[in-house]
């Protein structure tokens, strides 16, 4: 039987030994406080509010206050207890049972029951970007009384144990879904959850707002009254909502990097740079690999020589982000190959690649043109300087912006781009946040933040799904590592950086991320010091 645990892990402790965890903003000896409003600001509006079938980060963090899951997680990713109490995995590793908290009422009133743990989970299977490769082992759920669930496996799922949080596996009502679309997002009827806010008002491109969930199962939480989630796409208006104090909070840097030395010298704002072990991140240029050109392996190795990764880290993210080579971001240091370094910039190397290639320049200087995308939520600087570093090799891009609906819809529906920026989350290990973007088996017309360059490899799809059932730690770090390899060299994607999680918040905010979700825990802890 598995349960939380309180005391602090031996990671935890080094960690803090060294600096580099920094604790919760939490008065130290306060009772929390009951009441107020918190104002959490985002850049862009995803179509989805809740990670059934979209993992933006807008439903990243909103869903979970609406939405509670089986499990939290600890800063180490130590299973905390949710709508589980308690919870048994069986010694050959296929069957998970668990023991479901009683009493538990879905915000219209309906009783919460294990029948709706087995929906959600067949549910995410088939709609969740990650959930083809999550629960691709799941063959049924069983559900023996309303209190008990039984996932039951035709392979050992090692990640499985730490994908059930509501950021990721997020427990929807079977009486508001059966029947939908799995490709819709939900509707403002099916936003009704256990969690300890209740979804209230969504006025499109302005503000949602939850309120408290009088009838919690965790009582006396949640403490606030109400949460406002704000979209602001304009950058200096979040900087200046901050200084003014009418914003609270907001995270994935919520202002521009260049303010955030200004904004610390203010007595009221906080900035927290902490890594969050449930995210992962990572930053890449995404090759769509049915182009003509990009197809070509030495034009990709081309483009990689041509991108110098120490200059991103200095230019777009002002330090506050990693280079991260390897498809298994620096952030997840369990499974991340060290020995895989980036491509040597060198920009004569690529020109004389491409020649030798047979890619000739034209009379203008261009070898080819492309179509260069960039994901709204990424920031806009980092395409202009990924096209400066392919006009050097002459190929000529033309840089298309979209607002984030649009993006994923041209990206993962219409598939009419060339090369894309973009920001898909490692995540918590490899099987859930990477594997969905080289997997060919999870290319999939329209399911956004998947296999977006049409990658199909039978030697990466082998160390995948190995590496998806190995129980054996160190068997499992040697195949990711050789998965790390062979995406090195087919270059399906260029991996470039992994940005700091940069948080902004007023000082008045108290425990707003206590655990390994970061700010995409439920916000039930979170009060106002003032």
């Amino acid at each position: 039987m598995t349960k939380s645990s309180s005391h602090v892990s031996r990671r935890q402790a080094l960690l803090l030994g060294t600096g580099l965890l920094a604790l919760p903003a939490i008065a130290r000896g306060d009772t929390p406080k009951r009441g107020g409003t918190l104002t959490y600001v985002f850049r862009d509006e995803s179509p989805a509010l809740v990670a059934v079938n979209n993992t933006s980060s807008t439903a990243w963090t909103l869903g979970p206050k609406i939405f509670d899951a089986l499990l939290s997680y600890d800063v180490d990713l130590s299973p905390k207890p949710q709508l589980a109490t308690e919870w048994t995995i069986s010694p050959d590793g296929l069957h998970y049972t668990f023991k479901l908290r009683p009493n538990v009422q879905w915000h219209d009133g309906n009783p919460f029951t294990s029948d709706d743990v087995a929906f959600s989970i067949l549910h995410l299977k088939v709609a969740h970007p990650r959930g083809r490769g999550t629960f691709a082992n799941v063959e049924r759920v069983e559900t023996p009384d309303p209190l008990t669930a039984v996932i039951n496996l035709s392979k050992p799922a090692p990640a499985l144990i730490s994908a059930l949080a509501a950021t990721e596996s997020p427990i929807i009502p079977k009486h508001l879904f059966e029947g939908a679309d799995p490709a819709a997002p939900p509707t403002p009827a099916q936003l009704v959850g256990t969690g300890p806010f209740v979804f209230k008002e969504w006025v499109r491109g302005s503000h949602v707002v939850v309120e408290r969930n009088p009838n919690y199962w965790d009582a006396p939480r949640p403490y606030l009254d109400r949460i406002i989630f704000r979209f602001i796409p304009d950058a200096a208006a979040r900087s200046a909502g901050f200084q003014t104090g009418e914003i609270d909070l907001g995270g994935n840097s919520p202002v521009p990097l260049a303010d955030l030395e200004r904004l610390k010298t203010l007595p009221h704002v906080g900035v927290d740079t902490r890594s969050f072990a449930y995210t992962g991140a990572q930053q890449q240029l995404i090759f769509n690999l049915d182009n003509t050109y990009l197809k070509d392996q030495k034009v990709r190795l081309a483009i990689a020589h041509a991108i110098d990764l120490k200059a991103i880290v200095e230019t777009i993210f002002y330090g506050y982000a990693t280079v991260s080579p390897s498809p298994v971001s620096v952030a997840l240091p369990q499974f991340h190959d060290r020995s895989i370094q980036p491509h040597a910039f060198d920009v004569a190397l690529a020109n004389r690649i491409l020649d030798e290639a047979g890619y000739a320049k034209g009379p203008d200087g261009n070898r080819f043109s492309s179509r260069l995308l960039i994901n709204a939520a990424v920031d806009p600087r980092l395409a202009d300087f990924h096209k400066q570093a392919l006009k050097r090799i002459g190929i000529d891009a033309a840089i298309q912006r979209f607002d984030f609906a649009t993006y994923v819809k041209t990206v993962y529906t219409d598939r009419a781009f060339d090369l894309t920026s973009e920001t898909l989350s490692n995540a918590f290990d490899p099987t859930v946040g990477v594997q969905r973007v080289y997997w060919s088996k999870n290319f999939k017309v329209g399911l956004p933040f998947s296999n977006a360059a049409h990658y199909q490899s039978a030697e990466a799809d082998t160390l995948l799904e190995a590496g998806a059932v190995e129980p054996d730690p160190v068997k499992r770090r040697e195949i990711f590592n050789r998965f790390q390899a062979e995406i090195d060299r087919d270059l399906p994607a260029i991996n470039l950086v992994a940005p700091h999680e940069v948080i902004v918040f007023n000082k008045r905010v108290r425990n707003y991320a206590p655990g390994g979700e970061g700010l995409n825990g439920n916000f039930a802890g979170v009060y106002l010091d003032s």
